[in-house]
């Protein structure tokens, strides 16, 4: 992913700015690191650090970040589970990685709002399309959590719905995924 925002291949080749406002789809599995899972506070820190570029840049970049890391629905260890209460789990997940990411521009003094397609008020303020347009306006950074909030589908449908909903110029996706698939990969 460097300088997936910049203009160039590299961080500092270009520092012309593309797009105005940015959603950035990340997979859970690219926050684990070589491990393949769980959270990798190395891997966090360095996006952290891109986004931060791209934002002093003066992009408005919002998030949506997969939750595979922590937990796969359609997963072997979901294999008996019902699936509306394995997709749950997943879009729990997604929080778990939002969170930390969160952390990790706050750290960087980056001002963010974690917004969540289900209801958590303690750790998330819900989903409100124009507060979200709103706070890409104010120079912060928008996590979107949870997904669509609905079961039976994925976090690239739901990257997909906010970037239209915040009018969005570019959808950049920070996935292992190789295509486009009708099925999980």
């Amino acid at each position: 992913m460097r300088g997936f925002f910049l203009g160039g291949k590299y961080p500092g080749d270009a520092l012309m700015l593309h797009y105005k406002r940015i959603l950035l789809k990340l997979s859970g599995e690219s926050l684990a690191g070589g491990e393949g899972y769980g959270i990798d506070a190395c891997m966090v820190d360095r996006y952290a650090e891109e986004v931060k570029k791209a934002l002093d840049l003066g992009a408005e970049i919002a998030l949506v970040i997969g939750g595979g890391n922590i937990f796969r629905g359609l997963s072997s260890a979901a294999a008996d589970m019902d699936r509306v209460q394995a997709d749950h789990m997943g879009m729990l997940a997604t929080v778990i990685n939002s969170l930390a990411f969160q952390d990790a521009l706050e750290r960087k003094g980056v001002f963010t709002r974690l917004m969540s397609a289900i209801k958590m008020e303690q750790v998330a303020e819900p989903f409100i399309r124009r507060r979200a347009i709103r706070h890409l306006e104010k120079g912060r950074v928008v996590i979107f959590g949870a997904g669509t909030g609905n079961p039976y589908f994925t976090t690239d449908t739901a990257a997909s719905l906010r970037a239209v909903e915040i009018e969005a110029d570019v959808i950049v996706k920070g996935t292992r995924v190789d295509g486009v698939y009708s099925s999980d990969p």
